[in-house]
């Protein structure tokens, strides 16, 4: 009977951007009610002991993390641009040459959506022919919809997007992505890069439809690495014999996934290797591991299955709680076996939890999957739990490969490990190539992609571990900053930690946020939160000012509040840095904010999470630079009409940087709950217009909340105010790539934001607290 690869965990997309610690209660609960992102989410249910990833020096008032060699992997750039990559389809499969540049300067007629209808012939592509497709914003061409069940379609988080074409999680590195994309949705990755905008052009002819993109990267915005659009032009031809061609012109932006994606009938698995292992009798009888199971699945995915002495529970038994199950592939034997910690070449992890609730919503026990290639499936049959996914780049059909694995009981044990075994790959290899190498005409390929990209994020466990390790334990916060790009789609960076106590190490209770592993992160309970990734030198956030000449009307960036911005200042300008300041204001208040609900008249109302709800009244008590100002971590300042509509005075985005509202300052212990005023959610907003100064207004249904409805669902803030920690020191990291010094613009530019990062935290705190960022 083949393994049964039901979805037990389906985790949508999200526009958030902190992380809340989320390991003993709500786990999964979150991700129904906001839908995080999963990448968030597996790095934060995947969280294992951190370790030491490079050499740590005091560097004046900032901390200098020089990394090992090999922690961020190579780069690989965008090296196609004038050339064309023509495919043919052969024996089942496709042949690839790459030919000097084949370009039609007769775009056609612009698109006004993404769907395109064929009327001259119909194109054959992954066994059927199509006259209809959907043309991506981001780059790529899909034919069809996403089908979902079973291993034929292994959907991680690949979607067709509200602009067409392909979409991707939000913070997905484009080496995972370009793999995760296969067997989802008949699709052509042209030059697939999140995030983009711009002009699609159709041109159809009798035997063939060309399809042009002009592109910018995203610009302007804190997120953005670039403040003025930049160009991207390149072109796809879909001949009536099924040839397809993808031309690039000027190509500005360095990485994308260029590839074609059919489907791939599976067709027979087709057994690799079956490892007999010695067992563990003193163990329990699902993590006594007995044997191995190494299956190739069409060509396309490695499945291994641990097979136990006695049955592995189901997704529904509450008894899997807790228990975790590592899979390791390595090119070399690893000297320590298979390590939870990132160490191995691959790791695939299937955790177990326990049943959760938070407000309305209750879920129970369930697995979850993640690992890079790794479908989110996981299968539970008699004996054996299987697992399946894509190999990593350079696995290739007769490699010789050693596979360990460890087994968990629960989060405080230490890992069995099962010591590595080799075996010999076939069946089934990594599918991506280097298109400027590959011989004239070389395959045939069932899918054949390759992800261009920058360096690999490091595990933010690990960069705080390397700090702590070296320097103590005596930081709340950790910022990084960065002389290296790595492999995001964003110029920024979310947040997690592990809610340590501060100086005094205990956990703060009554913010719906629970005290995590804090082993995982190297500290003893000091240690709160910190910047997921560092933030590169050269991104908008990282520069003082933006451009002088910069004109922008978009009010989510800085460049819509220059004049109103600079007329506080002496100089004519904005304050410095203020983008930074969005940025590290946003992510370390979600230490504390926004997680809490309320109960009112019974009912549990949310009023976030992650971020506070748009409706939710959060007017800032210590505005930063403007006179009415939102709390940073969202919600708005609502002006009641009197008429059932209300008036959005400030809104729920953190650009321009923004302070605390009353609400943010109670769950921080810097105001105690009889100073927080009344305030309301807006629900079932429908817009109804702007008034004479451009804010939007809205018909909504209010609804009254007091800070004791919030204390009645979550508990009191303890410690209380009279007790909280009121003086708090940031870590301000430059890290480095191995063997290199930092710039003088990283110094300098982390050295401003520092600070202003104290003098912020001072400002919005109405100088009831202190920040310090001392070494």
């Amino acid at each position: 009977m083949k393994p049964d690869f039901r979805p037990l965990e389906i985790l949508r997309r999200s526009p958030f951007r902190g992380r809340r610690r989320l390991p003993l209660l709500a786990v999964l609960v979150i991700v129904s009610l906001a839908g995080i992102y999963p990448a968030e989410v597996c790095a934060q249910f995947g969280q294992e002991p951190g370790h030491s990833i490079g050499t740590v020096t005091k560097r004046g008032n900032l901390i200098l993390l020089t990394l090992n060699d090999g922690v961020l992997g190579r780069a690989r750039m965008f090296n196609l641009a004038h050339r064309t990559l023509r495919l043919t389809p052969d024996a089942g499969g496709y042949r690839v040459q790459n030919l000097p540049v084949v370009w039609d300067a007769d775009f056609g007629a612009a698109l006004t959506g993404p769907q395109v209808s064929l009327k001259n012939f119909a194109f054959p592509f992954s066994g059927k022919s199509w006259t209809s497709f959907s043309v991506g914003v981001t780059g790529s061409i899909v034919f069809g919809e996403p089908e979902s069940g079973g291993p034929q379609t292994e959907r991680r988080g690949v979607t067709v997007g509200r602009e067409g074409g392909l979409s991707v999680d939000r913070f997905a590195e484009l080496t995972d992505a370009a793999a995760e994309i296969i067997n989802t949705v008949p699709a052509l990755s042209v030059f697939f890069k999140p995030r983009m905008s711009g002009t699609r052009y159709l041109k159809e002819l009798d035997d063939r439809a060309v399809i042009t993109w002009t592109l910018t990267e995203p610009f302007a915005g804190i997120q953005d690495w670039t403040w003025r659009p930049t160009i991207n032009r390149f072109q796809a031809v879909l001949h009536k014999d099924g040839r397809i061609e993808f031309s690039y012109d000027e190509i500005a932006a360095r990485d994308a996934v260029v590839g074609i994606y059919p489907l791939v009938p599976l067709g027979e698995e087709k057994s690799i290797d079956v490892i007999s292992l010695p067992g563990n009798p003193t163990a329990a009888a699902n993590f006594d591991i007995r044997s191995i199971h190494l299956t190739a699945v069409g060509g396309l995915y490695l499945r291994v299955g641990l097979e136990g002495r006695g049955p592995m529970p189901a997704g529904t038994d509450p008894a899997i709680a807790g228990t975790a199950y590592f899979v390791c592939l390595d090119r070399k034997a690893p000297v320590s076996g298979c390590q939870p910690d990132g160490r191995n070449d691959v790791l695939w992890t299937v955790r177990g939890f326990g049943e959760r609730t938070r407000g309305t919503f209750h879920m129970g026990p369930s697995y979850f999957a993640f690992g890079t290639g790794l479908a989110r499936r996981v299968s539970v049959e008699g004996n054996t739990l299987s697992i399946q996914g894509t190999l990593p780049e350079g696995y290739a059909s007769g490699d010789t490969v050693y596979v360990s694995a460890a087994v968990r009981a629960s989060d405080t044990d230490k890992p069995a490990q099962i010591a590595p075994h080799a075996f010999k790959l076939a069946g089934v290899a990594n599918l991506a190539v280097d298109f400027s190498s590959l011989p004239n005409s070389g395959g045939p390929f069932p899918v054949v992609y390759e992800a261009f990209h920058y360096l690999k994020p490091p595990r933010a466990q690990d960069l705080t571990c390397s700090v702590i390790q070296a320097l103590g334990d005596k930081y709340d916060m950790l910022a990084y900053y960065s002389d290296f790009r790595i492999d995001n789609p964003e110029a920024g960076t979310s947040s997690d930690g592990p809610l340590g106590g501060g100086p005094s190490g205990g956990a703060v209770t009554g913010i719906a946020a629970e005290q995590g592993n804090l082993a995982d992160y190297c500290t003893k309970g000091h240690f709160q939160w910190q910047f997921i990734q560092p933030v590169y030198v050269d991104a908008n956030q990282m520069q003082k000012y933006p451009p002088e000449d910069l004109k922008d009307t978009n009010t989510h960036n800085i460049g819509g509040y220059l004049h109103q911005l600079a007329e506080r200042t002496s100089d004519g300008k904005i304050p410095p840095y203020d983008y930074a300041m969005s940025q590290i204001g946003h992510e370390m208040g979600h230490r504390w904010s926004a997680f809490v609900s309320a109960k009112v008249n019974g009912e549990i109302i949310d009023l976030g999470p992650t971020h506070w709800a748009m409706g939710l009244q959060a007017p800032v008590p210590f505005p930063y630079q403007r006179p009415t100002e939102a709390s940073a971590m969202g919600g708005g300042v609502w002006q009641d009409n009197l008429d059932g509509t209300y008036t959005q005075l400030d809104d729920n985005y953190y650009v321009p940087a923004t302070g605390l509202s009353y609400l943010d300052l109670y769950l921080m212990g810097m105001i105690s709950p009889a100073e927080v005023p009344d305030f309301f959610i807006l629900r079932k907003l429908v817009p109804a217009g702007k008034d004479v100064n451009g804010h939007s207004i809205f018909k909504a249904d209010r609804t009254k909340i007091t800070i004791q409805d919030v204390i009645a669902n979550e508990g009191a803030r303890l410690p209380d105010v009279d007790h909280a920690q009121k003086n708090f020191n940031t870590g301000m990291v430059i890290v480095v790539e191995h063997g290199k010094t930092p710039s003088r613009e990283l110094i300098e530019r982390t050295t401003g934001i520092r600070e202003r990062w104290i003098d912020y935290w001072s400002t919005v705190t109405g100088h009831r607290s202190t920040m310090t960022a001392n070494p």
